[in-house]
């Protein structure tokens, strides 16, 4: 029958698909909000692969890349190892339409977490000890925070050759060099062995249609990689590679208007927006100040003095 898979103390069998409620708190009201974990099994060995989405509530791409991975049926009749697929780490940020938890705490600057801590603490603490020990690999699906986008791009931490090897299989066209945050989910894995990658695109609550369809291409291509499917999607565009990268600022305050857009190449001193005030008491062109390719920017109309505008990656 082959070695269980046991999340909490549910057992999974080789072969066997379920769907794991992990409980992780109660709303106001006395109801109990819990986090599906869909679990597919080959009945042939092989690495645990992670998709996971929602770890921040509003960042509603991620979500639905897994939501379309499960529903679409990609997940299933593997050919060897398994796969768990979470739609929603952070199930009471997607309630609220909020980033974070209801206590204004970020779940992805919570790890490990606690069984008595604050309520991104303990859903920190459930993942921690409930699915990070059982997963081999993973790759959790974000977007941009606020009303800023980002062209699709996968970021890993360059001294994790696993982590390495499945963004280049992730096959996207921007790849971003990403130190590891203290407290954070990847910081967590990495301590405890599992190479985790980050899939970024589009932004928060508003769905894009790009940033969706790349992000399950790159699932597929990854699970290709692992041998676990058939099907293998070649990548439309050359990968570039930034070690760095740089945001341009607003130098003052007021309504913004853009010239350049994520995804384009610019040269140093290129017009990239410009700031107006209201009433037409002053004028701030936005320039390139180096050249790169655009990998994020800001959609907001309005922006504050020191808001970043242009997220530039540097090759």
């Amino acid at each position: 029958m082959g070695e269980p898979l046991i999340i909490e103390d549910k057992k999974i069998y080789p072969g066997e698909n379920k769907i794991i409620d992990l409980q992780i708190a109660r709303l106001t009201s006395g109801t109990w909000i819990d986090m599906p974990v869909y679990v597919y099994r080959s009945k042939k060995p092989g690495p645990v692969l992670l998709f996971m989405g929602g770890l921040h509530g509003d960042e509603v791409n991620g979500v639905e890349i897994v939501r379309r991975l499960i529903v679409e049926k990609t997940l299933e009749k593997l050919n060897v190892g398994s796969v768990l697929a979470i739609p929603i780490l952070n199930v009471f940020g997607f309630l609220n339409f909020s980033r974070d938890v209801t206590d204004g705490k970020d779940v992805n600057r919570s790890f490990p977490g606690s069984a008595s801590g604050s309520l991104a603490s303990r859903v920190a603490y459930r993942f921690t000890n409930d699915i990070l020990p059982v997963i081999d690999v993973g790759i959790d699906f974000h977007t941009g925070g606020g009303r800023r986008t980002n062209y699709p791009q996968v970021r890993y931490w360059p001294e994790d050759k696993k982590a390495e090897e499945m963004a280049q299989a992730f096959g996207v066209k921007y790849l971003l060099h990403s130190k590891l945050i203290p407290k954070s989910f990847r910081y967590q894995a990495a301590k405890m062995k599992k190479p985790i990658v980050v899939y970024e695109g589009g932004e928060s609550l508003r769905f894009d249609e790009l940033a969706i369809e790349e992000g399950i291409k790159g699932a597929k291509r990854v699970l290709h990689h692992f041998n676990m499917k058939e099907e293998y999607i070649l990548p439309e565009t050359e990968k570039l590679l930034f070690s760095k990268s740089s945001w341009i600022r607003a130098k003052r305050s007021g309504m913004f208007r853009l010239f350049a857009r994520s995804g384009e190449k610019v040269s140093r001193n290129k017009l990239l927006g410009i700031i107006n005030d209201p009433y037409n008491q002053y004028e701030i062109k936005v320039y390139a100040h180096k050249s790169g390719h655009i990998i994020g920017h800001n959609n907001s109309p309005v922006v504050y003095q020191g808001d970043p505008l242009f997220h530039i990656g540097l090759l």
